[in-house]
C-alpha cells in the first residue's frame, strides 16, 4: 500500500488515486482523520484489526494525518510499512477535519466508505451494523450516539439543539449529525464537494442529489487518551455552515428567488411607508421632513433595489458556473430502455 509522505503529498483536492497494482480492490474503505493522537494509535490499530476480521470483507484503512505535531506520523509510517492494508496521507499543516475527509475520500478505492474518529470514542465493531443498512439499499448510514459519553452542558446540549435545527432546515431527520461514524456509497460522494467545515452536513448535501439516508444507534465511549480538539466555540461555525447548506440546497440554481423575494419585500415596505407619509402631508398637512420613518422608507427602497440587483448578478454567476464547466443541474440514478441499434 502506498505511503504519501510530507515531501510528496499533494494538497487537498489533488490527492493521487491508488493504482490497481496495489492489490485487490477492497469493498470497504475506512477513512480516519487524525491530529495529535499518538497515545490512541496502538489501541486504534488493535480495534481496527478486530473489526476488519469480524466484518469479513476486503478492507483498506486510510488515515489522514492532519498536520500532527507529536509522534503520530512516525507511528503511522511504521504501521503502513508493515501492513499493506493501511494508507497514510500526511498534510503539510493542519487543514481541518473536512479537508482530511476530502483527502481520504479521494484516496478511497472501496465500494463503501466508512468514516470514524481516531480517538476511540467510535467503536469499529459497529461497522457491520452500518454495512447491514447499506446492503438493504441505503446510500448513507449515519451513526447515532444514543448513549453519548460526553459532558452534558458544553457537548450534549449544544449538539442536541443543533441536530434539531439542522434536521428542520435541511429536512433530513437525524438525531446525531456530529457523529463521525458513517457509511457512504462511493458513487454518492462523487457528487458532494466539501469546503470549510461541511463534513458534518454530508448526509444533507448528498440528500440534495437524491441519496437515501438512514441512521442506526451505535456504541460511544468516553475519551481515554488525549484531549478533544473541538469546543463550544464551533457552534457559530455550524450555524454559518447551515445557512450555506440551506442556500446551496434550495437556491443554488435560482438565487434570484431568494434575493429577489427579499428585495421586493423591502421595496414594498418602503413604498407603503412612503405612501403613508405622503398621505399625511397632503391630507393633514403634517410635517414629515424630520420623521425617522421617512429615512426608513428611503432606506428600505434602496436596500430592495440592491438585493434585486444582487440576485441578478448571482444568476449570471450561477449560469457561468454551470455552463463554463458543462455541469448538469441534475443527477441521474439510472436509465432503463429497450432500444436496439436497428430501431435508431
Amino acid at each position: 500500500m502506498a505511503l504519501i509522505t510530507e515531501n510528496d503529498a499533494p494538497m487537498v483536492g489533488h490527492v493521487q488515486k491508488p493504482t490497481a497494482t496495489q492489490g485487490v480492490r477492497p469493498r470497504i474503505s475506512i477513512v480516519i482523520p487524525l491530529y495529535n493522537e499518538e497515545d490512541s494509535i496502538p489501541h486504534l490499530v488493535e480495534a481496527l484489526d478486530a473489526a476488519i476480521a469480524n466484518c469479513g470483507e476486503p478492507t483498506e484503512v486510510i488515515i489522514v494525518d492532519d498536520g500532527s505535531r507529536d509522534r503520530s506520523f512516525a507511528l503511522l509510517k511504521e504501521l503502513a510499512e508493515r501492513d499493506p492494508r493501511f494508507t497514510i496521507v500526511r498534510f503539510r499543516r493542519n487543514f481541518g477535519q473536512t479537508a482530511a475527509f476530502a483527502a481520504g475520500f479521494a484516496q478511497a478505492r472501496g465500494e463503501v466508505v466508512i468514516t470514524m474518529d481516531a480517538d476511540l470514542q467510535n467503536d469499529p465493531m459497529d461497522i457491520p451494523l452500518l454495512m447491514a443498512k447499506i446492503d438493504e439499499g441505503y446510500d448513507i448510514v449515519s451513526g447515532w450516539r444514543k448513549n453519548r459519553q460526553d459532558r452534558w452542558l458544553d457537548r450534549k446540549l449544544p449538539s442536541m439543539l443543533a441536530n434539531r435545527l439542522i434536521s428542520n432546515v435541511t429536512d433530513v431527520r437525524l438525531h446525531d449529525y456530529g457523529c463521525s461514524l458513517k457509511a457512504y456509497r462511493t458513487e454518492v460522494l462523487q457528487h458532494v464537494r466539501l469546503y470549510g467545515e461541511l463534513h458534518r452536513f454530508i448526509p444533507a448535501l448528498a440528500s440534495q442529489v437524491g441519496a437515501t439516508v438512514t441512521e442506526v444507534p451505535v456504541n460511544h465511549r468516553a475519551r481515554k487518551y488525549g484531549s478533544s480538539k473541538y469546543g463550544i466555540s464551533r457552534t457559530i461555525r455550524v450555524m454559518l455552515d447551515l445557512i450555506n447548506v440551506w442556500f446551496l440546497g434550495a437556491y443554488s440554481t435560482r438565487p434570484i428567488h431568494v434575493f429577489g423575494t427579499l428585495g421586493l419585500g423591502s421595496m414594498a415596505l418602503g413604498i407603503l411607508a412612503g405612501l403613508y407619509l405622503t398621505a399625511l402631508k397632503i391630507f393633514l398637512g403634517a410635517s414629515i421632513g424630520n420623521r425617522p420613518l421617512l429615512l426608513l422608507a428611503v432606506l428600505l427602497v434602496v436596500i430592495g433595489v440592491q438585493l434585486v440587483t444582487m440576485g441578478l448578478l448571482a444568476e449570471m454567476i450561477t449560469r457561468t458556473y454551470y455552463e463554463s464547466q458543462n455541469k448538469p443541474i441534475y443527477v441521474v440514478r439510472e436509465i432503463v430502455n429497450n432500444h436496439s441499434d436497428d430501431a435508431l
